[in-house]
């Protein structure tokens, strides 16, 4: 790990210890996180099969193995402002500089097009779909028809929703095929990556029980964390925002951070 990497690593460390006294005077400034592009050459050529989602406190990434669906849909679970669509936009940016189009794509439907922008130009997305628009909805038609027939053993297809509470207010039909693709879609190569706010859990918690792996960023409220996390989802309010995110792993949990874009 570099020098840099170090640097942030430790940096965060002490800041989420420091965060545990109250009585400890101000953390100095955090420096900045490593640019993506720098993590991704100091890590070296990934695995075909891997998308990254972060780097853990060791330097080592934390990956999903596209080939495998055993994790199934990703929910992506924080307080509002805190990072959950920086989440989705490094996901993006990673694919474009670690796979080919024709090894991995992705779609996105966000009720905040501006927000993507910056991912227009790249030859991987499929589109940025509005998710008031009927666009959205023949998006996920035209994913599910796609995953039903899906033959190629070689292409995925990342899913990337920005708020599962927009989505869930589709019709039927589109509800339907996002029904569908958050039951069989990995095993037929289409990931469906989705962030919900922590606060509204209540308004889809339908939807929950889609999701075997789930991504927490900071939750303010313990109570909150734990209706969605879990007995031992605990201490989610130390995450720092934009930064830092915790899943679940072998039966502990593993923080991982995010680097910058």
């Amino acid at each position: 790990m570099s020098a840099n990497n170090r640097q942030f690593s430790l940096a965060l460390e002490a800041l989420a210890e420091l965060n545990t006294k109250t009585s400890s005077p101000l953390p100095k400034p955090i420096p900045a996180a490593p640019t993506l592009s720098e993590v991704l050459t100091e890590l070296g050529p990934l695995p075909r099969e891997a998308l990254f989602l972060g780097v853990a406190p060791d330097g080592l990434p934390v990956l999903l193995n596209l080939h495998d669906p055993v994790p199934g849909p990703m929910l992506i679970v924080a307080d509002p402002g805190t990072g959950k669509t920086q989440f989705l936009q490094t996901i993006a940016h990673a694919v474009t500089k670690t796979h080919e189009p024709d090894d991995v794509q992705f779609g996105v439907i966000t009720a905040h097009e501006d927000e993507w922008q910056s991912m227009e130009a790249a030859h991987h997305l499929v589109g940025i779909f509005p998710s008031q628009h009927t666009a959205a909805q023949d998006f996920l038609l035209s994913l599910a028809s796609w995953a039903h027939s899906n033959k190629n053993t070689r292409q995925s297809v990342l899913l990337l929703v920005d708020d599962i509470e927009s989505a869930a207010s589709l019709d039927f039909d589109a509800l339907q095929n996002l029904r569908w693709l958050l039951l069989r879609g990995p095993a037929r190569r289409v990931w469906p990556i989705i962030t919900m706010n922590a606060n509204r859990y209540g308004q889809v918690l339908s939807w929950l029980q889609f999701f075997r792996t789930r991504i927490f960023g900071r939750v303010m409220n313990e109570s909150v964390a734990v209706a969605v996390g879990g007995d031992e989802a605990s201490a989610l309010d130390s995450l720092q925002p934009g930064i830092q995110f915790s899943l679940r792993e072998n039966g502990s949990w593993l923080r991982f951070w995010l680097p910058s874009l």
